[in-house]
């Protein structure tokens, strides 16, 4: 099996997709696949189409590699791909719309406004100050003055690279950070996150290396060897943000992969945001739960591709491996790429 890795893409998150695409690629050579890796920015379908690949695993992160356009592409390119639909792609990216949906299902999630340039927000300091489309802590403020809500929005609606974009507050929720990841159907174990100082932030996420991450937080020998040896959590407490977090993963239509994080305080666990394409780096948290819950980083980048591979197969039918290669050169007129490769066939282990 053929796999195109896609990796970089325009948005602020590119460093740390290319870290994602470089080791899924890595981890699906050592399970057996046959790698393409292309490093993109915004291309078209004719760019997308003369990459060659059965399957495709596109380990992208922000606003457009994450939150539909290229999904929107995948769709009409037609060969299966890893990770989520165009729609369930856009709701999620909307940190304000998926907050919409998790309070429609019964999910808490703290108190949030959408703000423009001299709204004069609602909520009382303290507050969180982020970009409704952008992941990785990317611009993420905390706030604790009026005056640091102004200074803040002002300094974020500024950004020359964003100079339109959506910016929220939300009610800062002092406490600890959880994140639940959920892949190949099954919830994996609650991780904690412990940043050596500050909050979890770009640089505690991607830079640092004195960032604990510890499964199942509700053990106490979970916290036996750590730095931090925090108290352990409720155990009710980590089972409902599981359970949280598998219902809001149905309600978007997220698919193959995500990772839904939460504050917890004393009322319990706050849902922050969905991520539907979560990083796959050294740092990463879905990878760590996956080790944790005895899934390898090989078996799970292959597991996702056979997931894909299996809905192209079925959707399509299975015609021959030799079926050659379908290009923007090739012959057959009005074909379309679902004809053309709707042959990903899984090769055996």
């Amino acid at each position: 099996m053929k796999v195109l890795v896609l990796k970089g893409g325009p948005d602020a998150e590119r460093d740390v997709s290319l870290k994602s695409g470089s080791m899924v690629a890595a981890a699906l050579r050592r399970a057996g696949c046959e790698v393409v890796e292309a490093a993109i920015e915004r291309p078209d379908a004719a760019a997308l189409a003369a990459l060659e690949g059965e399957v495709i695993f596109p380990a992208l992160h922000g606003p457009w590699g994450e939150g539909g356009p290229l999904q929107e592409l995948l769709e009409a390119d037609g060969r299966p791909f890893v990770g989520c639909r165009a729609r369930a792609a856009k709701l999620a990216m909307d940190k304000l719309a998926t907050k919409t949906i998790a309070r429609r299902i019964g999910v808490p999630t703290p108190p949030s406004r959408d703000l423009t340039p001299g709204d004069r927000c609602d909520l009382a300091p303290p507050l969180v100050l982020k970009p409704i489309d952008d992941g990785s802590t990317v611009d993420v403020l905390i706030c604790r003055t009026e005056s640091e809500v102004r200074e803040g929005l002002s300094a974020l609606m500024e950004r020359r690279e964003r100079p339109r974009r959506r910016v929220m507050a939300e009610r800062f929720i002092e406490g600890r950070e959880i994140t639940v990841g959920w892949a190949l159907d099954r919830i994996l174990p609650v991780i904690e996150i412990v940043p050596a100082e500050g909050f979890y932030d770009y640089e505690a996420k991607y830079l640092r290396d004195d960032t604990e991450y510890v499964a199942d937080p509700h053990r106490a020998e979970s916290w036996a060897n750590t730095r931090s040896r925090r108290t352990p959590l409720p155990a009710a407490i980590v089972e409902r943000a599981s359970a949280d977090a598998l219902r809001l993963i149905e309600a978007l239509g997220a698919r193959d992969v995500a990772r839904v994080d939460f504050m917890v305080d004393d009322d319990g666990a706050w849902l922050l945001e969905v991520n539907t394409m979560p990083g796959f780096t050294d740092h990463s948290l879905v990878p760590k739960a996956a080790a944790h819950a005895g899934l390898s980083f090989p078996e799970l980048c292959r597991g996702l591709v056979e997931r894909a591979a299996l809905r192209g197969r079925e959707a399509h039918g299975t015609p021959s491996r030799n079926q050659p290669p379908h290009g923007p050169g090739d012959a057959g007129g009005d074909t379309t790429r679902a004809d053309a490769d709707r042959g990903a066939t899984l090769e055996s282990r």
